[in-house]
């Protein structure tokens, strides 16, 4: 059975190089899915950092091609404290 973030990983695919795929979104993982929100877990701060500075538009539109256009995807890096990734992502979204 496959997870919405699965079905997000297959619209992001289409929209770039392969090599970039691998790099930036084949270590994420779905966490949990509450409607409004996705969680997914990546392996470090940086890709965390670098998928929200660089490809939140194509999350965006891949989130609207599955029918979640209202939907924010949450990432938290293994091993982190939800306060201190929530903190992190404010101060990017500023």
């Amino acid at each position: 059975m496959s997870t919405v973030w699965d079905d997000v990983l297959e619209q992001i695919r289409t929209r770039m190089e392969a090599e970039d795929f691998r790099r930036w979104f084949g270590s994420t993982a779905y966490a949990s899915d509450a409607v409004d929100q996705i969680t997914v877990w990546v392996a470090s701060e940086s890709i965390r950092r670098h998928l929200i500075a660089h490809y939140r538009d194509v999350i965006d539109a891949a989130l609207h091609a599955v029918g979640r256009e209202h939907t924010h995807v949450r990432f938290l890096v293994a091993g982190f404290g939800d306060e201190d990734d929530e903190d992190d992502e404010d101060e990017e979204e500023k």
